[in-house]
């Protein structure tokens, strides 16, 4: 067994993953998708979907899983989603500077959600980190360890 992938239901599929290309490495896993389909309403749960979008490979592996980002041609639209929240909450990538990484994501976009900390987490070593929010306002964590 593998870990395959996380999903994020994008208001822009191309816009979000240009983010995400842009601020953390990832890359396009081709192909695109466009899918729709009778298999894909029983799948889903939800009749006439159609999803455009891609795959990102996630950096830091050799056979990587992927940030998989689509659009729905018809959304529900819902409140931001908050880090004290029930169910999934964020994402996390570790970086080699925290500081940096927040930066080059602010240049592109994303919004502070927090301050930029530093804590020893006993028998682990020192953390350093941040949450954010990306351009469309799902919560990423940056960290670094020493």
């Amino acid at each position: 067994m593998r870990f395959a992938h996380t999903n994020i239901a994008a208001r822009d599929w191309k816009k979000l993953s240009d983010f995400y290309i842009k601020v953390f490495e990832c890359k396009v896993k081709p192909p695109q998708r466009d899918l729709k389909g009778e298999w894909l309403d029983k799948a889903i749960g939800i009749k006439n979907a159609r999803q455009m979008g891609v795959h990102l490979s996630l950096p830091g592996y050799e056979n990587p899983p992927t940030l998989e980002i689509f659009s729905y041609e018809k959304f529900i639209d819902t409140n931001p989603i908050m880090a004290n929240q029930i169910g999934f909450t964020h994402i996390a990538f570790e970086v080699d500077d925290v500081d940096q990484v927040l930066a080059k994501a602010i240049e592109h976009g994303a919004t502070t959600l927090g301050e930029v900390i530093e804590n020893e987490v006993e028998g682990v070593g020192m953390l350093k980190f941040t949450y954010l929010r990306d351009i469309e306002g799902n919560i990423i964590e940056i960290q670094s360890w020493s």
